[in-house]
């Protein structure tokens, strides 16, 4: 199995919206880092499994579109609590459709701090 994985960094906002969550209720920031892990079994006619250059331009615009940001006011988050669960799943879903990813496996993790972090698979 090849792997090929990208990373990325930003800083965006959000303030979660369950209740008892302490001082996650209240508008903050986090430095996110965001990891993406394409996997597939073959390889293209350039010896790539995916265009390196292709995955980068796809996570930088979705990078753009999230920094500085706060999630809870991006329809993509309307009526949801912005965990770093549900952002993997929609960042996730994001890239691959800005990709050309048949035959691939996906996986996008989010870290919200050194210690925690969330990741979605398609």
């Amino acid at each position: 199995m090849y792997q090929l994985m990208v990373r990325r960094d930003f800083v965006a906002q959000h303030y979660l919206t369950v209740p008892n969550c302490g001082p996650e209720n209240e508008w903050h920031s986090h430095h996110f880092a965001v990891e993406v892990l394409l996997e597939g079994e073959t390889l293209t006619d350039n010896g790539y499994l995916v265009d390196i250059v292709e995955v980068e331009d796809a996570l930088d615009a979705l990078v753009d579109r999230y920094r500085d940001a706060t999630l809870n006011d991006l329809p993509e988050f309307d009526g949801l609590n912005p965990s770093i669960e549900h952002f993997s799943r929609i960042f996730c879903v994001a890239l691959e459709d800005r990709l050309e990813t048949d035959g691939l496996d996906t996986t996008v993790k989010i870290w919200e701090d050194d210690d925690a972090w969330a990741s979605y698979s398609a």
